[in-house]
């Protein structure tokens, strides 16, 4: 979040740089079956986000350490590819991968039905191949789509967005500009069959009023987005 007041992002009748207006999402597409020699996959196109996940298991869990005699370990991997932006990232983890990581483990950790493969592992790989803003909301949502292409029993899949504000103004599913220069954002991570929350971060300040705009925006487009996350789970692209 910049906070650069002093760029326009959004006119007087509503109409943001990428011709949406504020409660419109990007478009969005998935596909599964993507890499064939994974046990599931899927491939997210969110605007020109572009996430690849890819589901292993369950497996037998190495290290014998990290075993769970009453559960399975999740295993979460997410990297952003060094073309993935403008500016070539370093190869490898990082602090900010690393965070990713954890709180997309913890996020499916609350839908993934664990106990049913005591000390094995399911290993979830999610790659970002081209970034423009969201990309722990579109790695989440690609994971979930991975992880029941694989058959892993799930309670309900995660659908991840963020809402936030621009030039004062409350929008949905923020692109590149208005994460750069916007002034706050809210990502969360929601089952759609219960309205539930299992993640949520904000970045930025928000009244109570903006919050409640933005978690509506978040809800609402969380609905658009698990069906068309269930019709690439029945029939391929969605």
């Amino acid at each position: 979040m910049g906070g650069y007041g002093d760029v326009q992002m959004i006119d007087e009748n509503g109409i943001r740089v990428d011709g949406r207006g504020p409660g419109d999402l990007r478009p969005v597409s998935i596909e599964t079956g993507v890499i064939p020699v994974a046990d599931g996959s899927a491939r997210v196109i969110w605007g020109t986000n572009h996430a690849v996940a890819a589901v292993y298991g369950p497996m037998e869990c190495h290290p014998r350490k990290i075993q769970r005699q009453d559960r399975a370990v999740l295993d979460v991997r997410y990297n952003m590819a060094p073309f993935s932006t403008t500016d070539r990232m370093r190869p490898g983890f990082n602090r900010r991968s690393r965070e990713i990581s954890k709180v997309t483990a913890d996020a499916l950790e609350s839908v993934v039905l664990l106990e049913m493969y005591p000390r094995c592992k399911v290993r979830v790989e999610i790659e970002i191949l081209c970034a423009e803003a969201g990309t722990r909301c579109v790695g989440l949502t690609a994971a979930s789509v991975a992880l029941a292409h694989a058959g892993i029993p799930m309670t309900d899949m995660v659908v991840s967005v963020a809402s936030g504000k621009i030039n004062d103004v409350v929008v949905c599913d923020l692109n590149k500009e208005e994460d750069n220069y916007g002034e706050a954002d809210l990502p969360m991570g929601i089952l759609p069959n219960s309205g539930e929350l299992v993640f949520l971060q904000m970045d930025g300040d928000l009244s109570q009023a903006e919050f409640q705009q933005a978690w509506d925006y978040n809800m609402e487009a969380a609905m658009v987005v698990h069906q068309i996350m269930v019709d690439a789970l029945k029939g391929g692209d969605a």
